[in-house]
């Protein structure tokens, strides 16, 4: 009995020292197959770094010697800068005449049927777009952010509450001029923007678009600062964290739910403001739109492309909770400033450093811009909380 045992044990004890050799086989087997595969992967990564060098010299306008850099790359983009320097001069040249023929003046102020819509080349010829401009003391000309500041004030005159004593509350601020407009009306504004890190993070610090404090907000063409610092307060809000405050009037962002991380999240922005406003409080919002709604768009990124399909999507939504949504109008324009797109850089000095760009750049004039390859323009969304 003992022998079987013994037996039994010695095969077993050979069986896994068997198994043992094989396994270590195999490891050392596949130990070489990964030092292949990191050499493999080595030599790829100085073949893809010779690679964009090479790239990089074929952009070259010159060679080394200061010869022509003739190749394929350099045929097709010799002549890329001029090309988007004869775009955008025609279309600013376009836009500078469009303005000379319409008549100067103050405007006048109408009222226009509510309307969550696009930005077009009818809405700055209107009497109430120049209206507007007068009273911020900005010039009329044909510029998205300057229709999204008059589309905001155009709804809360056609919705009774450019009142004093309205209380407002400004998602991410900035330095727009629209709080320092609201209080020389009378009205009380709490204004908001990210939190300084972020902000710088993200670059809205360099680029002048970050109210770090209410000092920032302040405009003194518009309002006096004793008028200003009795109406306006400031403080730091994260717009995917909206506060449930339910006492505002109204509430208003400008092209910055767009910057939130992801579609989806800016369109639980857009229902997560009315917790903000008192029942029957409107919501003002503009955004970014992609005016393909058939085709791929931005998504997951700093700054998403709204489409279509996601205003109608927010719209059915917010309706179906009991919330009024002015009609949607995605009429884009038949005007010749609706079909201009224009291209980066937004700034003609930036794209040709000589004195010429700084005599003809003025306002660059745009409805409609490339963003990463894509068409788009400003949609302004209204929405009235249920009572």
């Amino acid at each position: 009995m003992n022998f079987l045992k013994s037996g039994l044990i010695k095969w077993a004890a050979e069986s896994i020292h068997g198994e043992l050799a094989g396994t270590q086989g195999d490891v050392a087997k596949l130990r070489k197959e990964a030092e292949s595969m990191r050499s493999e992967v080595t030599g790829l990564q100085k073949e893809l770094s010779r690679l964009r060098e090479e790239l990089s010299r074929s952009a070259e306008l010159v060679d080394e010697q200061g010869r022509p850099n003739l190749n394929s790359i350099w045929a097709r983009a010799k002549n890329e800068r001029f090309l988007v320097w004869n775009i955008k001069n025609f279309g600013y040249q376009m836009a500078r005449e469009l303005a000379a023929k319409r008549a100067s003046g103050p405007g006048v102020l109408t009222s226009v049927p509510v309307a969550s819509k696009v930005a077009t080349q009818a809405d700055i010829e209107s009497p109430w777009f120049a209206y507007w401009c007068a009273q911020l003391g900005i010039p009329v000309v044909y510029h998205r952010k300057f229709w999204e500041y008059c589309f905001l004030l155009q709804t809360l005159h056609d919705e009774n509450l450019l009142v004093p004593g309205a209380k407002g509350l400004g998602f991410a601020c900035g330095q727009e001029p629209i709080p320092s407009y609201l209080s020389s009306r009378g009205l009380y504004i709490r204004a908001s923007d990210q939190a300084p890190e972020k902000a710088l993070a993200q670059g809205w610090t360099e680029t002048r678009e970050h109210a770090s404090s209410i000092d920032h907000l302040w405009h003194e063409h518009l309002v006096s600062r004793e008028q200003f610092d009795r109406t306006v307060s400031f403080e730091f809000i994260n717009m995917n964290q909206v506060p449930r405050i339910g006492v505002f009037d109204f509430c208003w962002s400008i092209c910055s739910l767009e910057h939130l991380g992801s579609i989806p999240l800016g369109l639980d922005f857009i229902e997560n403001s009315l917790d903000t406003l008192r029942p029957g409080g409107v919501a003002i919002h503009t955004m970014e739109y992609n005016i393909d709604n058939e085709g791929e768009t931005i998504d997951n990124w700093v700054t998403v492309l709204f489409q279509r399909k996601h205003i109608e999507s927010i719209a059915e939504r917010l309706a179906r909770k009991g919330h009024q949504v002015a009609p949607l109008n995605f009429d884009c324009g038949d005007g010749p400033m609706d079909d201009f797109i224009d291209i980066p850089p937004y700034a003609l000095d930036r794209l040709l450093n000589d004195a010429s760009a700084a005599r003809k750049q003025q306002h660059p004039s745009h409805l409609k811009l490339a963003i990463d390859g894509f068409a788009c323009t400003c949609f302004g969304l209204v929405i009235r909380k249920k009572m």
